[in-house]
């Protein structure tokens, strides 16, 4: 049943020609990914702050992931970091995900916390640590035939802290080949996602920097590798959503780790910093899906969106839960463009209208619609208030402190 303030929103809308029913199709459709280490003890790399109730092991990791696949049904699917996430029966796990109504998504491997990985993972001038380190990308290959996944998320935090400390071009050398090994090992179905910061922990030079590097070892790679994008892995200032853009225009765009950062590091709730450019990022996705070319529309519907957050002073499933109601917010918003209308102001050059059509779009307040589209699938209309009134938050507290940690 349409409540008042639905019916004043939808009115607002069909008079700016959006066609809200296939809006409300669209976010439906939306699949956001999130990571069994944002249910767990993480954080920065100076201290973690370790939490009561938090995972024990992958298997509460899972039913935590559950609690917010539910709540909001945004979620089906939950990344895993290996060895955080080790186990002995990876079918188990994959069982246990299934009956909780979800599958294991991203397998993403670790070439950062290991004592040998100090000067280098796939990049280090030791043979023995690089093959070490291949060894591990492809053990994940084989988790990932095990349960099922069709991604393997790429980052590397290898690099160098002073000038002269290694050889620049060996180890971008050495970078390809232990991804041309993980490549080669992947079953037709998957992907290769490959992932990029421009600094930290490395000092003077990181070996993966940029959205540039990340794009030409996948045109190298082959068709199954494609470039991940961390909205908080950039430079203070850098246009993500022209990347965004460039990436889907190319065919090469994989994915999001979605999170957000003030200066350096990158692991803020979503949006929680600027709004604005995920909003943008979204527009830019929503834009290329009604592209002429097939193979663009393609990698659009292949998107894979994700979450990547530590969260480390927030209780966990709460933080999770608003991280991805930001994203659905923000997309919602995006969807509410006339596009029409945009490409009707860019061709008469009227730079005003142009901006105005795409801002008028993020100024909406998308709540009506958001709280019709929970109430159609049967959702709670405020997920937030649903988890924090029932009885997981107490129940989960049995499991005490100290649980799965970095």
């Amino acid at each position: 049943m349409k409540d008042l303030a639905y019916t004043i929103f939808e009115q607002q809308q069909q008079a700016r020609g959006i066609d809200l029913e296939q809006v409300k199709t669209k976010l439906k459709a939306l699949q956001i990914e999130t990571p069994s280490w944002g249910y767990g003890d993480s954080g920065t790399r100076f201290k973690v702050f370790q939490k009561v109730g938090v995972p024990r092991n992958p298997y509460e990791k899972l039913e935590d992931a559950a609690q917010v696949h539910r709540l909001t049904g945004l979620c089906p699917s939950v990344a895993i970091h290996i060895p955080w996430d080790k186990v002995d029966d990876y079918g188990k796990l994959k069982a246990h995900a299934e009956n909780l109504g979800l599958k294991i998504g991203a397998v993403n491997p670790n070439l950062f916390q290991d004592e040998d990985y100090m000067l280098g993972s796939v990049c280090n001038a030791d043979a023995a640590i690089r093959q070490k380190a291949t060894e591990h990308l492809l053990e994940c290959v084989d988790i990932a035939k095990e349960t099922g996944s069709r991604d393997l998320s790429l980052w590397i935090a290898d690099g160098t802290n002073y000038p002269g400390q290694a050889d620049l071009r060996k180890r971008k050398g050495w970078l390809l080949e232990a991804f041309q090994a993980m490549y080669k090992a992947m079953t037709p179905q998957m992907r290769m996602l490959i992932e990029y910061k421009c600094f930290e922990p490395a000092f003077y030079h990181t070996d993966l920097a940029d959205w540039g590097m990340a794009f030409n070892l996948a045109n190298k790679l082959g068709p199954q590798a494609q470039v991940l994008v961390d909205t908080g892995h950039h430079a203070p200032g850098t246009n993500v959503e022209h990347i965004v853009a460039y990436l889907i225009d190319e065919q090469k765009l994989g994915g999001f780790h979605f999170n957000s950062r003030k200066y350096a590091d990158d692991d803020l709730i979503v949006g929680a910093i600027n709004p604005y450019e995920l909003f943008l990022i979204f527009y830019q996705i929503i834009s290329a899906s009604e592209d002429q070319v097939e193979g663009v529309r393609e990698t659009v519907r292949n998107i894979a969106y994700m979450i990547d957050q530590s969260h480390n002073i927030e209780p966990k499933i709460p933080a999770m839960i608003r991280s991805v109601l930001n994203v659905q917010t923000q997309y919602a918003k995006a969807l509410l463009i006339n596009l029409e209308e945009v490409a009707a102001a860019q061709e008469a050059q009227d730079v005003l209208a142009a901006e105005d059509a795409v801002r008028r779009a993020f100024e909406c307040d998308v709540t009506p619609l958001l709280h019709a589209v929970r109430e159609e699938q049967g959702l709670p209309l405020d997920p937030m208030k649903a988890y924090l009134d029932s009885s997981y938050p107490q129940e989960i507290l049995a499991r005490g402190k100290g649980g799965a940690s970095w």
